[in-house]
């Protein structure tokens, strides 16, 4: 499959159509201004910006079984450097009526900034794309009102602020879409419960022997893709409802499983180590003590 690589903010633009860029590492472009000069349809497209990009579903609210969920304003997607795209369908040719647009910066422009470091706590830039943001009407307002001033702080002349101040609207949007995903974990709570259900489920067939895989322990990406989820969200859905990450919840089944066989079975610690998909016993052992306090050997004695 042929690929397209976009490096800069300037090649983003040329690719759909638009006037070169006001400032070189930030735009916010709309959808409907697009006039694609690439045909990305059977592309995998390789995007090395940062994105956010607001689609209107049209469509109403979204369904996830027997329940509806969310708002029907517009849907947030993120994408951070280096992630891949491939389009399907044919593109379209008449963009008039969407109303969508797409905030896109460099990592040039946060580089020596504290948003640098602080971006990798965004972790919905790793989402997958039906793990979106859905707005509210109001919600959607907040986001466009600090649009319009990274516009008017790239559109003017620039001066010694004004890097400071794009970056400082772009984090301050980036807070309040953490805030807003806050909002959506909390009107998801009843399928989040089935959610945590499932998961759980699936690291007691791991264990018991009704699914196949490798000997080694179950991680979260494995988890993750049982359940049609990306390992970011699932940790953070579980971590909202449950105030323990996967990763952690993880460790706490394989913990509990650990307990019983010291308990019930005169196998030795390396052997149940073994069992639980540890491939060197001392890891297992380290694990162990820096959940419980103690080591295997001394559990089992205590007991």
């Amino acid at each position: 499959m042929e690929h397209y690589e976009i490096n800069s903010i300037s090649q983003a633009h040329e690719a759909v159509g638009l006037p070169k860029p006001k400032h070189p590492l930030v735009s916010v472009v709309q959808t409907k201004d697009y006039k694609p000069v690439v045909n990305f349809t059977g592309l995998k497209v390789i995007n090395n910006l940062y994105q956010i990009t607001l689609k209107h579903l049209g469509c109403g609210n979204l369904f996830y079984g027997k329940n509806s969920y969310d708002y029907e304003e517009g849907t947030l997607v993120f994408t951070s450097p280096g992630q891949v795209t491939i389009f399907e369908g044919e593109m379209p040719t008449d963009n008039t009526t969407n109303e969508g647009w797409t905030l896109a910066f460099h990592p040039d422009l946060i580089r020596k900034s504290n948003l640098a470091t602080k971006i990798q706590e965004y972790s919905f830039f790793n989402y997958d794309v039906n793990e979106a943001l859905h707005l509210s009407e109001d919600e959607k307002k907040t986001i466009e009102e600090l649009l319009e001033k990274i516009i008017t702080e790239y559109s003017q002349n620039l001066d010694r602020h004004s890097q400071n101040l794009i970056i400082s609207n772009i984090e301050l949007l980036l807070d309040y879409c953490t805030r807003f995903y806050d909002r959506q974990f909390y009107t998801r709570s009843n399928l989040n419960v089935d959610v945590i259900s499932k998961f759980e489920s699936i690291l007691k067939k791991y264990y018991d022997g009704k699914d196949d895989y490798e000997i080694s322990i179950p991680n979260v990406k494995f988890c993750a893709s049982k359940l049609n989820l990306s390992p970011n969200y699932l940790s953070d859905l579980l971590k909202k409802e449950t105030g323990k990450t996967a990763q952690e919840h993880i460790h706490l089944f394989i913990i509990e499983k650990a307990k019983n066989k010291l308990l019930s079975s005169s196998d030795s610690i390396s052997e149940i180590g073994y069992g639980l998909g540890f491939e060197y016993p001392q890891h297992f052992s380290n694990l162990f003590k820096s959940k419980t306090g103690y080591s295997p050997s001394e559990y089992r004695t205590l007991n």
